[in-house]
């Protein structure tokens, strides 16, 4: 049994208005779906390519008040919180304790720094 069903549609591709005979109807004509379907594979990947070359930002650190407040009575810091003193980013710390700019010494895992080996111009 046939449908009877005739609705009026904007082509996917060449926004020609047309008449669909059926709900899920996008094009005109057979070219035009073979062309808009290139163009929408197209598009997926250059959104895929947009997002793997996306720039991502650092997350904020979150700390309060009374945190840096406990931060700046310490003699001894662990990477978090000496980046969180010198208001760089845990990974430029890590960098700077490994390449030997600040002197740190290693407690299991973790990296303790002590106040007086952080570089001076930052405070």
């Amino acid at each position: 049994m046939s449908s009877k069903i005739r609705i009026v549609k904007r082509c996917g591709y060449c926004k020609s208005e047309f008449i669909a005979k059926t709900t899920v109807t996008q094009c005109c004509s057979d070219n035009c779906a073979k062309r808009f379907y290139k163009r929408k594979k197209r598009d997926e990947k250059i959104a895929q390519a947009n997002l793997k070359t996306e720039i991502k930002k650092k997350p904020k650190i979150n700390i309060t008040e009374d945190q840096i407040r406990l931060i700046n009575t310490k003699a001894i810091l662990t990477l978090k919180e000496s980046a969180v003193l010198l208001n760089i980013s845990e990974l430029t710390m890590r960098r700077w304790v490994l390449s030997g700019k600040v002197k740190s010494q290693k407690a299991g895992k973790k990296h303790l720094i002590l106040r007086t080996s952080l570089p001076v111009k930052e405070l």
